[in-house]
């Protein structure tokens, strides 16, 4: 029976968000003198178009719920591979959009294979994680699982999807709650806020910085270094490992990894030019700056306009298709990743507020079913489900509001496209239906 072990709440979270995002859609492309009826059936309006795709993720959903779970535990690695090979197929055939040749058109919709494979990832690493031989307290299990969730995201960087590439770091998450030791996690955070810091201040003067503090550090611990000479080395490591990183693969990630614009936003958010833009000998540098200057801040324009149609809508909004910025076209992508535009404007800060609340409860409820589970594989998938959903909706409302550069990614269930729209619905219903048979131990 279907409504067994269903969690109802879920299913309803599910449903509310998805519902504010039509509205949404419908509300920044639907014209006055547009036939709803007419448009909405025609399916080559956006919203007619979503709620095709609606439709599609509800019958995809019942079939999920049911399914028996023991397919989800036996098929992980096929899936895996097949997602691997989905991802290579679009370097053949697959269509560029948007300058990312990252989509295999299917006619009705295009598919994002680097997104779908999100789903097979997480189930490969719960199906690695469950396995009765995985210690995973030893290196060689972190690296295998590091391996699973990584291998996508270097495939994704090569297809110039670089924001879709950063949500694979949210399967850190289920791997922390497994025992993956703090210290990756510290390593990480510090390279992190050393990236900041490299964003910040020139390189040469960053790296001078770091000789200084090593230097320092040396001085200051002079009685303990002579008693334990272990501690120097450390300290020669770390510097070293820091300038290497400011001096080497800063410039390399900015140069080679991130695309021109991608990297000309981040520099923008801090008040700086790129400082790894090579400029040829050939080039007139005097003409650079002249249609630098002419340009103006385009690498923020998207933010400018977004922050404007959420601002105007104040503490409860100008109503519902009443937006001028996002009714006017004044922000890209408004109905894809600058979707939460179109809510900040029509229903303002209780609109945006509202759906802050339904995402928290989401995510809590998403965590309080993981902690319920007898087993390892639906506890590794849920929370990778978690730190999925909370990567996309962190990244993505922080870059409308400013707080994060503007690197494509969709906002969870509310932005329009297919693609999105049913990866994000498979990965919440394979929880649910898990969490349903969550008697059964699963492996």
């Amino acid at each position: 029976m279907i409504a067994k072990g269903i969690d109802w709440v879920m299913v309803w979270l599910y449903a509310i968000i998805v519902s504010i995002g039509l509205i949404c859609i419908f509300s920044v492309e639907f014209k006055s003198d547009d036939r709803f009826f007419q448009s909405l059936f025609a399916f080559k309006k956006n919203y007619s178009k979503q709620m095709l795709y609606l439709c599609i993720s509800a019958v995809i959903a019942v079939f999920i719920l049911l399914t028996d779970s023991k397919f989800f535990t036996a098929t992980p690695n096929l899936l895996y591979l097949l997602g691997i090979l989905l991802i290579l197929a679009t370097f053949v055939v697959g269509k560029n959009v948007n300058g990312s040749r990252s989509w295999i058109p299917l006619g009705f919709m295009n598919l994002q294979p680097v997104e779908t494979c999100k789903i097979f990832t997480a189930l490969a690493l719960a199906k690695y994680l469950s396995q009765p031989n995985t210690n995973f307290t030893k290196t060689k299990s972190h690296a295998i699982a590091a391996g699973l969730c990584f291998l996508p995201m270097v495939f994704s960087i090569l297809q110039n999807e670089t924001g879709l590439a950063l949500v694979y770091f949210a399967f850190l998450l289920p791997m922390y709650r497994e025992g993956l030791p703090a210290g990756y996690l510290i390593l990480g955070a510090s390279l992190s806020i050393l990236l900041i810091i490299t964003l910040l201040l020139p390189t040469t003067q960053l790296l001078i910085a770091l000789a200084v503090v090593a230097v320092f550090c040396i001085w200051f611990m002079k009685r303990k270094i002579k008693r334990n000479r272990n501690l120097l080395l450390i300290i020669i490591a770390i510097w070293g490992i820091s300038s290497l990183f400011v001096g080497a693969a800063v410039p390399f990630l900015f140069k080679n990894v991130f695309q021109k614009y991608q990297a000309d936003r981040i520099f923008s958010l801090v008040g700086r030019d790129n400082p790894f833009v090579e400029v040829s000998d050939t080039e007139d540098v005097d003409a650079a700056v002249a249609a630098k200057k002419k340009k103006g801040d385009t690498e923020n324009y998207n933010v400018k306009q977004s922050k404007i149609a959420i601002g105007s809508g104040g503490f409860t909004g100008k109503g519902f298709m009443k937006g001028t910025q996002t009714q006017g076209d004044f922000v890209p992508e408004q109905h894809t990743d600058f979707i939460f535009t179109s809510l900040g404007e029509n229903f303002g800060f209780i609109g945006t507020a509202t759906l802050m609340l339904l995402y928290m409860a989401m995510l809590l409820r998403i965590i309080f079913i993981a902690e319920r589970q007898r087993s390892t594989f639906s506890r590794v998938y849920a929370y990778s489900v978690a730190g999925i959903l909370f990567f996309h909706i962190a990244i993505n409302i922080g870059m409308t509001i400013g707080l994060a550069p503007v690197i494509g990614i969709t906002l969870p269930l509310m932005s329009y496209g297919g693609s999105s729209l049913l990866t994000f619905t498979i990965l919440i219903f394979i929880m649910i239906k898990l969490d349903a048979d969550r008697q059964m131990v699963l492996r």
